[in-house]
């Protein structure tokens, strides 16, 4: 893998999601709603509510759409009920695809979803077909230069599972999905500010894709996340800018 790879996928990718702030509430308020009416409204019993303010806080979402996107999920105000689909396939070069939804019209969002693959060289699969391939973690990396020894010490403190040191120098802290949150106030505290962090699906092997593959892979994965009923869209690609 070119050096640079992994750092600079990070950046791109977190580039990406800046630029698309507009919808970020809309995925946010849907999350928080189906996390409050599966698990109830208190963030304290809840760990999936409490990630789900959490991002929302970050992303400076106001306290009062917070507050009513919580009641629409326990009920005491009215809401469109959503329901969790989950969508696997590949793209171009055989990449792994994974299409987290949240819709209140299965047919409609598989028929986009089914669309945006085939418009753009990749083909949906069963339920299954590479689900194996990815983990639910917490994810959290720190830029090249940053020490090792001190950065392992405190994640582990901070109760993360792994952290793993990149070619290109990058270093990468994995918890639980869970603990996400605990972990990085850890880290912060110990003073590791991380550069970009999320709770993902994170692949278990990287799929190397340049040229024209990796030019179809980002217009597919554009097209997926632009459907207004997905809400996260996971893969092994990685794309080579070099």
């Amino acid at each position: 893998m070119a050096g640079h790879s992994k750092w600079a996928n990070i950046q791109h990718r977190k580039g990406r999601q800046d630029a698309k702030r507009g919808k970020i509430f809309t995925r946010l308020i849907k999350e928080i709603t189906v996390a409050a009416k599966m698990g109830g409204g208190d963030a304290n019993s809840n760990p999936r509510l409490r990630l789900a303010i959490d991002k929302a806080k970050e992303n400076n979402m106001p306290g009062d759409n917070i507050d009513r996107a919580i009641k629409r999920g326990t009920g005491e105000l009215e809401g469109v009920t959503y329901e969790e689909v989950r969508y696997e396939g590949y793209g171009p070069g055989g990449a792994a695809v994974m299409v987290d939804c949240l819709t209140d019209n299965r047919t409609r969002t598989v028929a986009e979803v089914r669309h945006a693959f085939s418009k753009h060289g990749g083909n949906m699969g069963t339920d299954g077909c590479v689900a194996f391939q990815f983990k639910h973690c917490g994810q959290l990396m720190f830029a090249p230069g940053t020490d090792e020894d001190k950065l392992m010490e405190a994640a582990l403190e901070a109760g993360a599972e792994d952290v793993i040191a990149n070619d290109d120098g990058s270093l990468e802290v994995v918890t639980g999905p869970y603990e996400f949150s605990a972990v990085k106030d850890g880290l912060e505290k110990a003073g590791f500010k991380a550069e970009f962090g999320e709770v993902t699906m994170k692949p278990s092997n990287d799929t190397e894709l340049a040229g024209d593959d990796a030019v179809k892979m980002q217009k597919l994965l554009d097209a997926l996340e632009n459907l207004d009923d997905v809400q996260e869209v996971y893969t092994s690609a990685v794309m080579d800018e070099g």
